[in-house]
């Protein structure tokens, strides 16, 4: 059984709807990209996986031995988020938050495992460092090492690379694609559409009706839902050059 399986998906808030007949599994493994243009209902399904936001109609099932808090979460920062007044230490231990219950203090494992984290993402020397002072691809880091221990199976990004410049941007998806092949399942919104594609093995794309689509990589490479993307990623940047 899969993951996540959503059948004729409805989203929206107080029953005003935001995008119907959204259909797509995740399975083990997989690294799904969520794409489309601007209000169209990517971070609204994003809160939907999450259960901050119920579906307005529709099946959406867990399976697979999938547990609620088996689930991490990247989300897109806000400057109220990146000013955080935490160390980078107390930050990725929280990410055990959900299995300490009724105790009032991480066990040795979980500090072991937040230990373990930092040194996967490559910033166990910022352990002590406050958030606030770290550059934006250090404080994504920090993030993606709380999601992870959290779980080791499922995380999902909101725009993990928003802001990051080109290097950064490089490292960070490195630092994905690594997890992935390590087994960990990859829920990613994005509207980078050719760096976050290079690695999704899958493509959920969420708008208009006529563009809907959920497929392999490849599929949607040839989908008309790709090609309007990428028409409007054009507009966009010749936008941007014509304020150079």
């Amino acid at each position: 059984m899969s993951y996540i399986t959503c059948e004729n998906l409805v989203l929206g808030y107080e029953n005003q709807m935001v995008v119907e007949n959204v259909n797509f599994k995740v399975n083990q493994g997989d690294y799904l990209c969520i794409m489309g243009e601007n209000g169209a209902g990517k971070s609204t399904l994003m809160k939907t996986l999450l259960h901050l936001t119920k579906t307005l109609s529709g099946n959406l099932v867990y399976g697979d031995g999938l547990m609620d808090y088996e689930i991490g979460y990247l989300p897109q920062q806000t400057i109220v988020q990146r000013d955080f007044p935490a160390s980078v230490w107390e930050i990725v231990l929280s990410g055990n938050i959900s299995r300490l219950g009724f105790r009032p203090f991480y066990s040795k494992a979980e500090k072991k495992k937040a230990e373990e984290m930092l040194k996967k993402m490559g910033i166990w020397n910022l352990r002590n460092s406050g958030y606030r002072y770290l550059s934006g691809g250090q404080q994504q880091r920090v993030l993606l090492a709380r999601a992870l221990c959290a779980t080791q199976k499922l995380i999902l990004m909101d725009e993990p690379v928003s802001g990051l410049d080109p290097k950064v941007t490089a490292e960070f998806y490195q630092l994905i694609r690594n997890l992935n092949q390590d087994g960990v399942t990859i829920i990613m919104v994005s509207h980078d559409i050719h760096g976050a594609l290079e690695d999704a093995t899958h493509v959920l794309h969420i708008g208009k009706h006529e563009q809907q689509f959920y497929g392999t990589r490849e599929e949607y490479m040839n989908s008309k839902a790709y090609k309007s993307l990428e028409i409007i990623d054009e507009i966009d940047a010749d936008k941007e050059d014509a304020k150079l």
